[in-house]
């Protein structure tokens, strides 16, 4: 096994190109469905805009929305890391869903963003592409990366509970950027662990499964903490409910 297959996508799960474009068709008619939904409003009073005033539902699900789409794109940005390399002699192949999981806790917070993720992993498991490589199916948790996508929500909410207090206005975002991004590898290496064992792979889950990735999931971490003040201003907008 390569490492490549860990992680946040599976290599033999991408859909057969008839399925996709369906699916395509089917999350076309779901946007124009809430865009249309969108139009009717009314509050929700227990998540609060910074003013202290209720989010309308239908925005909250505009929120929930673009961050599924924004996560599903940020999937599909893969490149290989060359000065790492895997247990078989390749590059590392990184994707910028850590990166999409990151920035979507800070810009929404702890609630709306988690639901944001598993709102992601429920329409991927569906069998909708938006997971890496354009693939979604229930494999993705049945293999060695299920683990790895659990923890996504764990990383959101963690991050999103930080930027609720203010801490994504600071540089020192980089520290629960940093925390939530080690909490994804605890549920991650367990999961991996356990898979190991069934396939008689035991011995190898921190060389599979954590080493090859740390440099990029570094960069990726970086990467969030400066696209920030961009996703404030959206997040604004649209009425993001965050309070300080």
């Amino acid at each position: 096994m390569s490492t490549g297959t860990l992680r946040y996508t599976l290599t033999d799960a991408v859909l057969p190109r008839e399925t996709v474009a369906r699916q395509a068709l089917v999350i076309v008619g779901a946007v124009a469905f809430l865009a249309l939904a969108a139009q009717v409003t009314w509050n929700y009073p227990f998540i609060q805009t910074r003013a202290g005033g209720p989010v309308p539902i239908a925005r909250q699900a505009l929120l929930i929305v673009g961050a599924v789409a924004f996560l599903a794109l940020a999937a599909q940005v893969t490149w290989n890391y060359p000065f790492i390399q895997t247990r078989a002699g390749g590059p590392v192949p990184i994707t910028g869903q850590t990166f999409g999981v990151l920035v979507i806790g800070a810009l929404l917070g702890s609630r709306l963003g988690g639901t944001a993720i598993l709102a992601y992993l429920t329409a991927g498991v569906a069998g909708f592409p938006i997971f890496a490589g354009w693939s979604g199916s229930y494999t993705h948790f049945a293999g060695p990366t299920g683990g790895y996508l659990l923890g996504l929500v764990i990383a959101a909410m963690v991050v999103g509970w930080f930027a609720e207090r203010g801490w994504d206005r600071s540089r020192w975002i980089v520290l629960p950027m940093l925390l939530g991004n080690a909490l994804i590898y605890v549920p991650g290496l367990l999961w991996l662990h356990q898979w190991q064992r069934v396939v008689g792979l035991e011995g190898q889950t921190l060389d599979l499964g954590l080493w090859p990735f740390v440099p990029g999931d570094l960069l990726k971490l970086v990467a969030a903490a400066l696209v920030l003040p961009a996703g404030w201003t959206l997040a604004e907008r649209l009425g993001a409910p965050l309070r300080r």
